[in-house]
């Protein structure tokens, strides 16, 4: 037989003991790389992992990412009755897999608590999460299918969505069409509208947690920082600043015990001009500075960067993006609405391919990952309310470099937005308006009147001296 006398390697050894191949597989991958005119004078023990592996990737026997971990020994490929496929990213609260389940075949994500991060507090937090999810069906929001422990693995197994999210489409294409925005925003107002009706605010809406489909449909994803209007108290993050810098709503900043539902939408209004100008509204600096920014400061007119936007759709962003809770859209139905007459056709988006990373992608937790931070750290983005504060209204003596290195945690990494100096003085042009500069808008336009006509008045009254001399 063909195949009889192949030479083991770590690759073919993993790939048994974890399940994903047979012996028999293994030859007859064997076999039909020998009978292709490429390799027709090979022996089997010629064979290299290289040149199986890549047979075994194009029959679609095994993905790229489950050679990847064989090759590297590791044999531990599913969680559950689930199969893990690939390596989709890293979320707020641990890494995300494309799996499979074994019996049913159905594709789905999941979502895994890795053993470094498996404090009581996360391991609490994570499981508040599944809850939270449990209990949400809409188009508009990622559904949870199960959630269950592997070991000491706890995961949760979400609805797959093809596609991309928004940070990573715009960062790979650019600002978005007014349209297509306005379609993708809009359909997430929907669900967060749904969320925002079962007294759940999600508090990390930003441009990564928003899912985008192939054909234009919109997610929102990673709901593992919301939190109940109506049982605060229960949340162990309660009274601690989560979320993300670039697109934290001011009262998140100045009082997070207080916050409601508006909060997402002024977080929403930030990822609105992300997706139509293709920066984040406050890019440059520290957490902190963003911080500040967020409670102090306007930011660029879009039209700077982005020539289709009309006045009426500024108008949106900025009643959105309110300081004041009370001054902001109060909805996020309402958000949906104005929306409606940019979004009145669901054009297919291009999503294009995801980028296998030049680096290898993250293994799926076993027993023997390592242990827990010491002291019981935890990378979870919650933070203490007096120290953000202090750190955003430069009260530096009060902060410890501990701290420093949290907050740099919590920004959002958006590309060459993020790395650009902060900007010079704000310019404010006629569009972008919020309560607070209408009045500075309406002097500043007395003056381009005013200056001119005194200019006039003068070269007129200058020529009249003239012509009396």
């Amino acid at each position: 037989m063909a195949g009889k006398h192949y030479a083991q390697s770590v690759f073919t050894k993993s790939a048994m003991v974890s399940g994903l191949l047979t012996d028999a597989q293994i030859r007859e991958a064997i076999t039909g790389i020998i009978r292709s005119e490429k390799h027709q004078a090979r022996r089997p023990d010629e064979i290299s992992d290289r040149d199986l592996s890549a047979y075994l990737v194009s029959q679609d026997i095994l993905t790229s990412y489950q050679v990847d971990q064989l090759i590297a020994g590791r044999t531990k490929l599913s969680l559950g009755s689930y199969l893990i496929k690939d390596w989709i990213g890293q979320g707020g609260m641990g890494q995300v897999f494309k799996a499979e389940h074994q019996v049913m075949g159905r594709v789905c994500a999941i979502k895994v608590l890795p053993l470094s991060k498996s404090t009581d507090h996360a391991i609490e937090s994570f499981m508040r999460e599944i809850r939270v999810q449990a209990n949400l069906d809409h188009p508009n929001l990622v559904r949870a299918y199960d959630a269950g422990k592997d070991g000491n693995v706890h995961y949760l197994v979400v609805e797959y969505v093809p596609g991309t999210d928004l940070r990573r489409l715009v960062r790979s294409r650019g600002r978005l069409s007014i349209q297509q925005a306005s379609n993708i925003i809009k359909q997430a107002a929907e669900g967060l509208a749904y969320a925002h009706e079962k007294d759940l605010i999600h508090r990390d809406v930003k441009p990564g947690n928003i899912l985008v489909t192939p054909d234009g449909l919109g997610k929102v994803s990673d709901l593992g920082l919301a939190a109940f209007m109506t049982d605060y108290e229960s949340d162990p993050r309660h009274g601690k600043v989560v979320g993300t810098a670039d697109y934290l709503s001011p009262e998140q900043i100045r009082n997070p015990k207080d916050i409601t539902s508006v909060s997402d939408i002024y977080s929403l209004g930030c990822t609105l001009y992300y997706a139509v100008t293709g920066k984040v509204p406050f890019p440059g600096g520290s957490a902190k500075n963003k911080a500040r920014r967020h409670l102090e400061e306007t930011p660029w007119h879009p039209r700077r960067f982005n020539e289709e936007v009309s006045d009426e759709f500024v108008d949106l962003i900025a009643d959105m993006m309110e300081k004041e809770p009370s001054a902001r859209l109060p909805s996020a139905s309402e958000v949906a609405q104005r929306l409606e007459p940019w979004a009145s056709d669901l054009s297919p988006i291009s999503t294009g391919q995801m980028t296998r990373s030049r680096w290898m992608a993250e293994p799926l937790p076993t027993e023997s990952d390592g242990e827990a931070f010491p002291n019981g750290q935890d990378t979870d983005s919650a933070y203490d309310l007096n120290e953000l504060i202090a750190a955003a209204s430069g009260q530096s003596s009060s902060v410890t470099q501990g701290t420093m290195s949290n907050l740099g945690a919590l920004q959002d990494t958006t590309g060459s937005a993020d790395s650009m100096p902060p900007p010079p003085p704000l310019i404010y042009e006629t569009g972008f308006r919020t309560a607070a500069f209408r009045q500075l808008e309406f002097m500043r336009r007395l003056l381009w009147i005013a200056i001119p006509a005194g200019v006039a008045a003068g070269f007129a009254l200058g020529w009249a001296a003239a012509k009396l001399l």
